[in-house]
């Protein structure tokens, strides 16, 4: 029939309307945002089929796919198939992340003992600065420094203000420091550190609690079946946080897993604790609030009546955390006793070269064969409630 034009029935007239602007002639892909506010499509004018002359080019892709492409798009921004997505890294990509080694010096439980960290270089590093706070193989994903493995008692902590931040045990009045056993509790419940690149900047008061930061990297609790060793660098799912009022400042608690553990996948959000761990949480709550009773001081005060915050408001306390090191670290804002010394961040006014890195290492007593701890350290407290 397209030989002869003058038999053809003509085009049937548009539907009524206004016509269509080059903003409202998108293609199919961009209208499967807005389905509820969509009008239905025209019906096809009559007449006979369309020649393959005005057929749609070959390589587009037909509508349904293209719906289902951003779908799809859409659902990977989802934290849930984020974390499905970092359990199946290929081990070709896991085998790329940055791995840390340690170097004691001094003598452990004394006040001379430190432990410095190492890039996969062996080059000396700082763990506050020079580890970054994303894993750098799956973004949702952090790495935490592990200060105190699960049922010790030594307060060990990164020395915020020594060259280098090694971790050490914190001291009072001269003497090394050690956490109370209250029962049924022994030592720490959980593996126990810090983010790095993260600061709780104490001229900054809390819009949720109304009190300014602690002063330190913020601490993690990682609640997974592995013991962990002093300044182990693993790779956690945050889950959810906890407001402690430590003495008068703010000190946050993320509640993490570490992503090699055997239940991991199990656990995506605060409330996957208490169905799969019960009582941890409770117990959770109850030992940051009396572990400082055994040292004739009162019991320490949670925000929001010691209800757990879940992994988005987790996510936000963390991030807030971050931009406050980010202007510590470039030195726009006033840190105070902080040691901002690092090798890795280039535009830092603070960053050092390796071998003066290393020259600050050396400059520290080498390793001696610990002691044994004191006795008195294994003493369980009981306290009423």
């Amino acid at each position: 029939r397209h030989h002869h034009h003058s038999a053809q029935r003509p085009p049937a007239p548009p539907p009524p309307g206004p016509p269509a602007s080059s903003s409202t002639a998108a293609p199919a892909h961009r209208r499967h945002h807005h389905h509820s506010a969509q009008r239905p499509p025209a019906p096809p004018p009559p007449g006979p089929p369309a020649s393959s002359s005005t057929a749609a080019p070959a390589h587009r892709p037909p509508r349904p796919l293209v719906s289902s492409m951003w779908a799809t798009l859409r659902a990977i921004t989802s934290s849930r198939l984020m974390f499905w997505w970092g359990r199946r890294a290929p081990a070709e990509a896991r085998s790329s992340r940055h791995s840390y080694s340690r170097e004691e010096r001094g003598e452990l439980h004394r006040t001379s003992y430190l432990l410095y960290l190492k890039n996969s270089d062996g080059k000396y590093i700082s763990p506050l600065h020079d580890i970054p706070l994303h894993d750098e193989v799956d973004k949702a994903l952090f790495n935490m420094v592990v200060e105190i493995p699960r049922w010790k008692n030594a307060k060990m902590e990164i020395a915020t203000k020594m060259p280098l931040n090694p971790i050490k045990q914190d001291m009072k009045k001269g003497e090394v420091r050690y956490a109370a056993n209250i029962f049924p509790y022994k030592g720490y419940i959980w593996n126990y550190g810090a983010l790095p690149q993260t600061w709780e900047d104490p001229s900054h008061k809390d819009p949720n609690t109304n009190y300014c930061g602690d002063n330190d990297p913020i601490d993690v609790c990682e609640i997974g079946s592995k013991v962990c060793s002093y300044g182990d660098v693993i790779q956690v799912k945050v889950l959810g946080a906890l407001a402690l009022i430590d003495e008068g400042e703010m000190d946050w608690k993320i509640i993490a897993i570490n992503q090699d553990d055997p239940d991991a996948q199990m656990f995506n959000d605060i409330d996957d604790v208490r169905r799969y761990k019960p009582g941890y949480l409770e117990a959770t709550v109850n030992w940051f609030r009396l572990y400082k009773v055994p040292d004739g001081k009162p019991e320490n005060q949670l925000g929001f009546n010691g209800e757990f915050k879940d992994r988005e408001f987790a996510l936000g306390v963390i991030m807030s955390t971050h931009q406050y090191w980010c202007s510590l670290i470039y030195n726009k804002t006033e840190g105070g006793d902080i040691n901002c010394k690092n090798v890795s961040i280039r535009n830092s006014p603070f960053c050092c070269s390796h071998e003066e890195a290393k020259s600050l290492v050396l400059s520290a007593p080498e390793y001696v064969k610990p002691s044994p701890i004191p006795e008195e350290v294994n003493k369980w407290h009981f306290i009423k409630n």
